[in-house]
């Protein structure tokens, strides 16, 4: 049985160009993570692939949650958090599939929670200049722009709030009323971000390098960003109004 304290979410959609090539190379890794993958009915077979490495040589570290139908980024994390609780895994991580996220960046982002004492590492391509390889240059624009308008609009610091790389400790997850994070695109990431800071926890800005999908269709659309760009307000709001839990202990 290979144990680990740390559990990496990967929600797939059509995956099946990339999801054996993540899974090897974040298992081939010094630190053992294991993997949960939350597929939203792939019918390209993505599920099919994730069940073979499970049946054979992954089968204590590989698991993955078999949706029915698209239901949204926010919600497959939301179901992947309540999963890595329930199994007590310490560090949980977002990830994409189609290798935009490094997997080689995963032990950075281990170690700045679990060593430097953060409670939430996010693996960010602005916090030093910008350092996205192969996007083209309105979609880095619309990114780059939405996350400073976060910080306009909330006070809220950090320089990539819309970050899909991601490692939370399990007491941020636990604290964070789950079923009321409203967001389901990429106004998801801001949400959770967002309220992890007005609960008082410790964030760091990991500096990585996002490189676009070789491979496979990217999933995001305007319309993902318009969710993201109007939500901002309703977080402003929350900010002056809601009570947020506090931290125990």
């Amino acid at each position: 049985m290979n144990s680990s304290d740390s559990i990496v979410i990967i929600p797939t959609y059509n995956e099946k160009e990339n999801i054996e090539k993540i899974i090897r190379a974040v298992f081939g890794l010094e630190k053992c993570f294991h993997i949960l993958v939350i597929d939203d009915g792939s019918p390209d077979g993505t599920a099919a692939i994730v069940e073979r490495l499970m049946g054979g040589e992954f089968a204590d570290r590989l698991f993955i949650i078999k949706r029915k139908g698209k239901q949204g980024l926010g919600t497959a994390y939301i179901t992947g958090f309540k999963w890595a609780l329930e199994h007590r895994y310490d560090y949980i991580f977002e990830m994409d599939a189609d290798f935009s996220h490094n997997p080689n960046d995963l032990p950075r982002l281990y170690h700045a929670t679990h060593d430097e004492g953060y409670d939430v590492a996010i693996g960010s391509r602005y916090v030093c200049g910008v350092n996205v390889v192969n996007w083209p240059i309105g979609r880095v624009l619309m990114s780059y722009f939405a996350s400073q308008y976060v910080r306009i609009v909330t006070g809220f610091k950090v320089h990539d709030t819309t970050a899909g790389f991601v490692c939370y400790r399990r007491r941020v997850l636990e604290t964070i009323p789950l079923d009321q994070i409203r967001f389901k695109g990429y106004g998801f990431q801001i949400e959770m971000k967002f309220t992890a800071y007005k609960i008082g926890f410790k964030i760091k800005e990991v500096p990585v390098v996002f490189v676009n999908r070789r491979e496979g269709t990217s999933k995001m659309s305007g319309g993902i960003f318009g969710e993201a760009f109007l939500g901002v307000m309703r977080l402003r709001l929350d900010g002056w109004f809601r009570k947020y839990p506090k931290i125990k202990g």
